[in-house]
């Protein structure tokens, strides 16, 4: 594995986005559907916002139903959550052509697990350990080069 290979070469841009606004039980069913972890919010010009993680929508689930009086109310209250309630907002980003040992230094030091990748200010990728990893092991990348897909507004 070569440290100094530019992230662009391993990873991931055909994307699943979500908007600001979009439900956390839209949200929750894009989780269900997919194979993903990491879920970009971007605007209309496609400029990241935030990423919601599996975890984070597990941490308000618990959240919700400790803080709450019982099932109904914390079903009601997700409701009224969206993407920009639960994203991690101005999340660090990488340009397509930094390393993937710098993409590694950055997870380890951390603990993130995806980085999105930003050009021009337009999210064109993201990066996860799993793409490090498949690409230390001499994996085929599970990346797609084909357009991204933003699925809810």
């Amino acid at each position: 594995m070569n440290p100094e290979t530019p992230v662009k070469e391993i990873m991931t841009t055909r994307l699943i986005t979500v908007g600001p606004n979009t439900s956390m039980k839209e949200v929750n069913a894009i989780f269900s559907r997919h194979n993903i972890h990491h879920l970009p919010v971007v605007d209309e010009s496609d400029a990241i916002l935030g990423i919601i993680s599996k975890e984070d929508l597990y941490k308000i689930t618990h959240l919700l139903a400790l803080n709450t009086s019982g099932p109904t109310y914390s079903e009601k209250m997700f409701r009224t959550l969206t993407a920009r309630d639960l994203m991690t907002p101005h999340p660090m980003v990488l340009d397509p052509d930094d390393s993937i040992g710098l993409a590694a230094d950055i997870f380890l030091a951390n603990k993130f697990h995806s980085l999105p990748i930003v050009e021009d200010d337009r999210l064109v990728g993201i990066i996860t350990s799993h793409d490090l990893l498949a690409f230390a092991f001499d994996r085929t990348n599970t990346g797609s080069n084909e357009a991204p897909i933003h699925l809810v507004d």
